[in-house]
């Protein structure tokens, strides 16, 4: 049997369990995909250390544990390294290799629901500085966006600042972006009267599926994307790092939405 799972703090909110047990169940795997929680930095590492003894073919990450997941690898691919964080951990024969599939995730949710957006030349504005946010920096930067950061914290946002080269910013830049993300684990202070009409929204919080900030813009008539569409778009590329094969073509946007409904 394969074992798999993700692993943060909190983590029963999580739906990646559901995710990939759906595809685990169309592939007809014999496999297990659960959630592990890691409330302090020695249950994170004695997480790592039992996929290294070889219990674990793989493990996601999630808050607050990706800039200390690239830590823990023996290998990172190119993506993670310029990331500076890691949302995958593949355990090969007592070898950690670290991955980031969070942009690719990020980019997949602004093709399927902000078609119209053109990256090159796009002018995005990330709230927060974590993994997440680093990861999504590296996306766009990569598609040719221009990226600015604003996040109260000035020692992350310096450091993001150092690794990439995006540009600190403040409220008062709001009003120039094409596109908005927050990448923060909770509500922003964000007042939507100041981004333009053909502004795009993102956010990566998925419970619930419309944010105050998701909601406040669709009101305005704003473009958004919600961090569900992220959520799966990050997970086809771990599925395929861990198991070896494609996701199915299964739809499990639609189970993950009867669940966020009935919480």
């Amino acid at each position: 049997m394969i074992r798999s799972g993700v692993v943060g703090w909190p983590i029963g909110h999580s739906l990646s369990p559901l995710i990939h047990g759906a595809w685990i169940d169309a592939a007809g795997l014999d496999a297990t995909y659960d959630a592990f929680a890691a409330p302090d930095e020695g249950a994170f590492d004695a997480i790592v250390e039992k996929g290294r003894d070889g219990m674990f073919r793989g493990l996601n990450v999630t808050a607050p544990w990706k800039l200390r997941a690239l830590a823990a690898a023996d290998e990172a691919t190119d993506t993670a390294r310029r990331a500076g964080s890691a949302n995958l951990l593949v355990f090969r024969d007592g070898r950690v290799l670290a991955d980031s599939t969070d942009g690719e995730g990020l980019l997949g949710a602004l093709s399927e629901q902000a078609p119209g957006l053109n990256l090159a030349g796009c002018r995005a504005t990330i709230l927060g500085a974590g993994g997440a946010a680093r990861a999504a920096a590296v996306a766009l930067l990569n598609e040719g966006a221009a990226v600015g950061v604003l996040n109260r914290g000035a020692e992350r946002l310096r450091e993001l600042v150092d690794d990439l080269g995006v540009v600190p910013q403040t409220p008062d830049d709001l009003g120039a972006a094409d596109l908005v993300i927050n990448a923060l684990p909770v509500a922003p202070e964000l007042d939507v009267r100041r981004l333009k009409a053909s502004a795009t929204v993102m956010d990566m919080t998925y419970r619930p599926l419309i944010t105050p900030i998701l909601g406040a813009a669709r009101d305005r008539g704003l473009t958004i994307v919600d961090g569900l569409a992220m959520l799966i778009g990050q997970a086809r590329p771990s599925f395929a790092a861990i198991f070896g094969r494609a996701a199915p073509d299964v739809d499990v946007r639609a189970g993950c939405l009867s669940v966020l409904e009935g919480s």
